[in-house]
């Protein structure tokens, strides 16, 4: 009996000093995906011939985050530009604005999706300034058999959330809306999976052009945010709204998206997709919802 009472004393002060060692973990801060923010693609040419221009151009819009692509699995690179893309970086991080980095998988080649995701994670400016916060856009459907799309896609987010350590990871999923309207595009799509394994949601509102006037895009956006806390299982998910495309919608639209999220209340950030196709006059309806 004292023998076993010794054991477990020496396996029990063993497991402290091991538990003493060990980092504490750090808490993820979701935060950096809240508040007014506008939207980059690998596309935007003009971003990338002015970089600091631009910034400061979306610093005076009151802007507080900026979501910026570094690759898709079409492109030809990792990570696309990544000398104007860094200049960019530091030019907004100058101005008190974050960044987060976005990547679109296709599930068709996992390697190709997992270095490129974790290129976000490694990437540094020319004086070694990184991004504030991840995402991944998992909205690819090159991969035609949805059961193996899905688990990859799940998969993919559970490695990186691995990776980031500390840097908030985001999920820019489908707008749950049109996936329940059109259902066949990502049939059981994996919400509660990639929940677990996420800070943030993203979904990707889009209504310009489809939903004419004000009480179409109020109830189509309501009820996509309320879809997405359903979906996901957690009535406080953090969730950013991303509205657009910017220049499909006129006066009515735009108030329509804005008083939905204004009356929604529990969202963290909101936005239109992108920089590029915002009219001027738009940021005066958004910038009173950046809490």
């Amino acid at each position: 009996m004292r023998a076993l009472v010794a054991v477990l004393a020496i396996s029990l002060a063993v497991a402290c000093a091991g538990a003493a060692s060990a980092p504490a973990a750090k808490e993820v801060d979701a935060s950096v995906f809240g508040g007014l923010g506008t939207w980059v693609d690998i596309y935007d040419g003009g971003v990338y011939s002015a970089p600091e221009a631009t910034a400061a151009r979306i610093a005076a819009r009151g802007v507080r985050t900026v979501w910026v692509e570094t690759a898709n699995y079409r492109a030809s690179t990792d990570v696309v530009k990544p000398a104007q893309l860094g200049r960019f970086v530091e030019a907004l991080h100058a101005k008190g604005v974050r960044v987060v980095a976005w990547y679109l998988p296709g599930h068709v080649d996992p390697a190709r999706d997992t270095r490129r995701s974790l290129a976000m994670l490694s990437f540094r400016t020319r004086t070694g300034q990184a991004f504030d916060g991840i995402s991944l856009n998992i909205e690819g459907t090159a991969l035609r058999d949805v059961a193996l799309r899905s688990r990859r896609a799940v998969g993919l987010a559970r490695r990186v959330r691995q990776e980031a350590g500390a840097t908030p990871l985001a999920v820019i999923p489908f707008n749950p809306r049109g996936l329940e309207r059109r259902p066949t595009t990502w049939p059981r799509f994996p919400w509660a999976e990639l929940a677990e394994v996420s800070d943030a949601f993203a979904p990707m509102v889009y209504t310009g052009g489809a939903f004419k006037g004000f009480d179409a895009t109020y109830g189509y956006v309501t009820r996509a945010i309320r879809l997405l806390r359903f979906q996901t299982g957690n009535p406080d998910v953090a969730i950013h709204v991303a509205g657009g495309v910017a220049d499909r919608m006129g006066p009515e639209e735009l108030a329509g998206f804005a008083t939905a999220v204004s009356d929604d209340g529990g969202t963290i950030g909101v936005s239109l997709y992108d920089w590029a196709t915002t009219p001027a006059g738009h940021w005066r309806v958004l910038r009173p919802l950046s809490p």
